[in-house]
């Protein structure tokens, strides 16, 4: 019997541990010294040129986001200052796995990310229409979407190396259970929700800090695509979402979304029953009811789609004052992620594009790099501190309330919660009969091919999350539970 190969580094150094970064705590911020984590991403960036690796087909359009609700006493923002203000907005709307080329009407989650261009600089939310992800550690994120993708040899997309990744990844169910639902293809980008899916922060002006869900409740109403009409338009018009977007606001139909926020306090997050920073699940609306907080809406297109919306650079690491990050492990990582592709994909001065550019004034010691427009800082210092009173300097008054971590730094299993299947299993008995027929037969067609170990494996899952999901798929499949 042959021995098992020794997962390594690019480097060669052994890999004790794929599966789990390294934290402070089993729910604190993620360290920058896991190296294996950075190698990992940094690479996965790196794969493609020059589309982006993951969301490479969008659409785009500008817009704007009008308070309609003091939130005040959540965030000193100043987007949120008063009623009726109205911030300009830029969003994004892409499938995930889909090449450039490929049909709007796949079966994919759908991207929402949404550029706030304010007074205080620029602030991003990247999210999709789903509130919920598949993985919650970004060390597994390159593996995922390597199963998203095609297979090495044959250049071929695989159901097989799909679900033989889901099947030993349990806490994919929930979003599974929306991906191959009647929700799974929206009919379009403007009838669909979006969310920032993450757990985000508002701090107010006493430093006080809540965390948040953010919501973007269509108001066009929920459509969707059966599968065999998805499959019709994806062969007779590909770009169908894209076409839908822009001619409705050509014709002035601007679409709109109502902008809500679930919000809970740090001490109720210290004593939640689960984990509030874990993407994989979501927050009770009974008990965290959503507050409306805004509208936004869609009303100009872009005059060129490569300017404005293939160099397009959302990042979590866009923020202002007044709002925040969270130990989501997956967030963490894709702070580093997000950014580190713009300077791969678009350029180390990707910030100075138009489309990415604030629209308030820019101060920094940033110089040079490929593509550096303007004056480049001119004859000003590029260093500080410095002696030069018109240099740009420091506000301690914009920093963050500290956040209390502890435990020792270690790679902590995320799968020691093992409740994979409470969400989806409410999920699953949300629905009516047809859509739970629906539900059963897209997932029965979609595996169609996969070996029986992992049809196996898999179906055990839906199984545990409700004995008639399990049943209904397995039947369809000619499998026995037994």
């Amino acid at each position: 019997m042959s021995q098992t190969k020794v997962l390594t580094t690019a480097s060669g150094a052994p890999v004790a541990d794929n599966q789990n970064s390294r934290s402070a705590g089993p729910r604190g911020p993620l360290l920058l010294d896991d190296f294996h984590l950075i190698e990992k991403l940094a690479h996965f960036n790196r794969e493609n040129i020059p589309e982006r690796r993951v969301h490479a087909k969008g659409s785009g359009a500008y817009g704007t986001f009008t308070v309609s609700r003091d939130i005040t006493q959540y965030s000193s923002a100043k987007l949120f200052e008063s009623i009726g203000k109205k911030t300009p907005t830029f969003l994004r709307f892409s499938t995930v796995g889909g090449e450039r080329g490929s049909a709007d009407t796949e079966r994919d989650p759908r991207g929402f990310a949404l550029k706030f261009y304010t007074e205080e600089g620029n602030w991003d939310i990247v999210g999709n229409n789903t509130p919920v992800f598949f993985i919650r550690d970004p060390l597994k994120f390159p593996d995922f979407i390597h199963t998203q993708k095609r297979l090495p040899q044959s250049n071929l997309k695989s159901a097989q190396m799909m679900w033989d990744f889901w099947s030993h990844s349990p806490e994919a169910l929930h979003q599974v259970t929306i991906l191959f639902s009647d929700r799974g293809i929206p009919d379009g980008y403007r009838h669909m929700h979006g969310f920032g899916s993450h757990t985000y922060s508002l701090i107010n002006a006493k430093g006080e800090r809540h965390w948040v869900k953010w919501h973007y409740k269509t108001k066009q109403g929920i459509k969707n695509l059966a599968p065999a009409e998805a499959a019709r338009l994806a062969g007779t018009d590909p770009d169908y979402a894209q076409r839908d977007l822009f001619n409705a606001i050509e014709r002035g139909d601007f679409p709109k979304w109502s902008v809500c926020i679930q919000v809970m306090t740090e001490a109720q997050a210290a004593a939640h029953y689960e984990n509030p920073f874990d993407v994989t699940k979501t927050w009770s609306q009974k008990e965290f009811p959503l507050i409306e907080v805004g509208e936004l809406e869609l009303n100009r297109n872009p005059l060129n789609y490569f300017a404005e919306v293939e160099q397009a650079a959302f990042g979590p690491s866009n923020m202002v004052p007044g709002v925040g990050l969270s130990p989501d492990r997956m967030l963490q990582g894709r702070v580093f992620a997000y950014a580190d592709a713009h300077r791969y994909r678009v350029g180390t001065n990707h910030q100075q594009l138009l489309v990415n550019a604030p629209l308030s004034p820019v101060n920094s010691y940033q110089r040079d790099g490929a593509m550096a427009f303007g004056p480049n800082g001119g004859a000003a210092p590029n260093y500080e501190p410095n002696s030069y009173s018109e240099a740009p300097k420091q506000a301690p008054r914009y920093a963050e309330p500290a956040l209390a971590l502890s435990g020792a730094a270690d790679r902590y299993d995320h799968r020691e919660d093992t409740d994979y299947y409470s969400h989806a299993g409410a999920l699953f008995r949300l629905m009516n009969d047809e859509q739970k027929t629906l539900l059963i037969n897209n997932i029965a067609g979609a595996m169609a091919g996969v070996t029986a170990d992992v049809v196996g494996r898999q179906l055990q899952h839906f199984f545990k999350a409700d004995p008639a999901y399990g049943e209904g798929i397995a039947k369809v499949l000619g499998v026995s539970l037994k």
